[in-house]
Formats: structure tokens, C-alpha cells, sequence
């Protein structure tokens, strides 16, 4: 980072040592999670969800993330929730190792943005040399997908999940049972796993990643066949996953088909890391060291870039 804050502008300046250097860009909001945080008047953590969502999705090439900037859209200003959005925001920058380059914030008093509610907006700049580009040309057949574990609902499905506790007719509070003791909110206000640090370690340890997928909206039908180059798919074993309890309490509470719930959510699995068949074990047991639980959920065949066994 160049210079002081309060300018126009946010300066950055390139690190040294990159032969032919290829930044990469990505922007993306917290969506209606921000409405459960409104209603718990807890705005702590959805800061941290800003971060994960963009730097996640730069991740996916091999980029290291530089710098984030954020944009806060209100009604009317209300600092105490303004210092719980930034603090997040802040301790996502620290988790990704990138630093808060600045960022906007609109106040729009008489907007479509009620009085005391505020919507987010977040965007990232990363790096990878040009050689080390990961653009899906890279996965061969036979490889193998390694999910890593996430760490809950993540930031995607909360128009369903919203729907489903209001459906229900509970609050928030309520402590349903297998959810481990914890209310509602605790549980769906987990923020997102950020995976940058121990991605970015595999990488330079050398564990022959391939090819990488952030599982977001559309879950894993529509996200990791992203990363497939044309003539692959990926055929899937969902048993060779935990499916974490937060996503079987969906299904049953809002009686969700299986098609609708994987096509929703992420089902336990926030990342995927493509492999040759070889490293599958080294690589697993390489995130299991750096506290990330990891399984080895499929095998790329020659396909119309989609998954099979779903």
C-alpha cells in the first residue's frame, strides 16, 4: 500500500520478483445474509463473508490476493453498525493476507434501502504469474476433485433458508435440536471460510493442484464443472463426504428434494481442489495439517462438462 488514507484513491504498489504478471479481479456482495444480520442486530461477522466471496473466487486461478475495497450502501448512516461492518471487513483482509485498500460509503436517505438496513458490496485485485496460471487447461483425465471442508451455509441459499425458518413460524434464537446446541442465528451467521492462506501454501509446496473451484450460489452442479476445460465432467461419490447437520436440519424443516438442496448450498464442501490421482492422499492429508478437512469426492472423466452421479 502507497500513501495515507482519505484520498480520491487507493495506491498499491506491484510486489518485485514476477517475470510476466497477470492480475486478477473479482467483485461480489454478501446477498440476503445481510437481512439475518439486520434482524440479530449483528453485523460482525458479515464482513468477513465480503472477503471470503471475492478473494475465494480470485483464489480459484492460482492469484494471491493484493487488496480489497469495499462499498456500504445505507439509508441513513448508522455508525455502530458501520464500525461492526469494517471491523469484519478488516479481520477478513487480515485471514486473506491482503490489505484494505478503502473503500465507498453512500448514504441514500428516501432510497429502496430501508431506514437502519445497509447492503454491501466488495472487490478484489490478485496476482499469478503468467506460467502459473490455472485456467482449467491443466486437469487431465483420471484426476482427482478433493473437497475442502466449509465451514456452513457460507453466503448462498439465505432466500431459502429465511423462508424456511419463517415457514416454520421460529426465531432466530430458537435452538432446534441437532444443530449441536446452538440457536439459529449462531449457526447461519458462521461466516465464510476463507481458504487463501492454506491454497496459497499448497501451491508453493508444490502439490500439483490442476484446477480449483469456489463453491458458491448453484452449489456444485453449477460451480465446479467451471473449472473443467470441454470433454470433462467429474463423476461424483456423495458418500464420501459428512454432509454437516446444518443442511440435513434444511432439508427436513423445509422438506428440500436433494436436487434442490445441492443445487442451493454447498453441502459441507466450500472449495475444491483438482489433482493428479497420485497426490490425492499428500493433498488431503497436506489441508488436514493446516486445519482444513479435505475428502476426495471424485474423478474427472471424458464428459459435456458437468457431474455425474448426483
Amino acid at each position: 500500500m502507497v500513501g495515507g488514507l482519505g484520498g480520491f484513491n487507493g495506491l498499491f504498489r506491484l510486489p518485485s520478483g514476477y517475470e510476466q504478471p497477470i492480475l486478477v479481479s473479482g467483485t461480489d456482495g454478501v446477498g440476503t445474509k445481510l437481512k439475518l444480520a439486520h434482524d440479530l442486530d449483528c453485523h460482525n461477522t458479515v464482513g468477513i463473508d465480503l472477503v471470503a466471496m471475492c478473494v475465494n473466487d480470485v483464489l480459484t486461478c492460482g492469484a494471491e490476493p493484493l487488496f480489497f475495497l469495499d462499498y456500504v450502501a445505507t439509508g441513513k448512516l448508522e455508525p455502530s453498525q458501520l464500525v461492526q461492518v469494517v471491523e469484519g471487513i478488516a479481520q477478513g483482509c487480515e485471514q486473506a493476507g491482503c490489505a484494505l485498500l478503502g473503500g465507498e460509503t453512500a448514504e441514500m436517505p428516501g432510497s429502496f434501502i430501508r431506514p437502519n438496513e445497509y447492503d454491501l458490496a466488495g472487490f478484489c485485485v490478485g496476482i499469478v504469474e503468467e506460467r502459473l496460471l490455472l485456467d482449467g487447461s491443466q486437469i487431465q483425465v483420471g484426476d482427482v476433485a478433493i473437497a475442502l471442508a466449509s465451514s456452513g451455509v457460507h453466503s448462498n441459499g439465505f432466500s431459502l433458508v429465511r423462508k424456511i425458518v419463517s415457514n416454520r413460524q421460529l426465531s432466530w434464537n430458537d435452538r432446534p435440536s441437532g444443530l449441536g446446541g446452538l440457536s439459529l442465528g449462531e449457526v447461519f451467521l458462521t461466516p465464510t471460510q476463507l481458504y487463501v492462506k492454506p491454497i496459497l501454501a499448497a501451491l508453493k509446496a508444490g502439490l500439483d493442484i490442476q484446477g480449483m473451484a469456489h463453491i458458491t450460489g448453484g452449489g456444485l452442479p453449477e460451480n465446479l464443472p467451471r473449472c473443467l476445460s470441454a470433454g470433462q465432467s467429474i463423476e461424483m461419490d456423495p458418500s464420501r463426504w459428512p454432509v454437516p447437520s446444518v443442511f440435513q436440519w434444511l432439508a427436513e424443516a423445509g422438506d428440500v428434494s436433494p436436487d434442490a438442496m445441492y443445487n442451493t448450498f454447498n453441502m459441507g464442501v466450500g472449495f475444491v481442489v483438482i489433482v493428479p490421482s497420485q497426490k490425492a492422499e499428500a493433498t488431503i492429508a497436506f489441508f488436514a495439517e493446516h486445519d482444513i478437512a479435505a475428502y476426495a469426492i471424485g474423478q474427472v472423466v471424458a464428459g459435456e462438462q458437468n457431474l455425474l452421479g448426483l
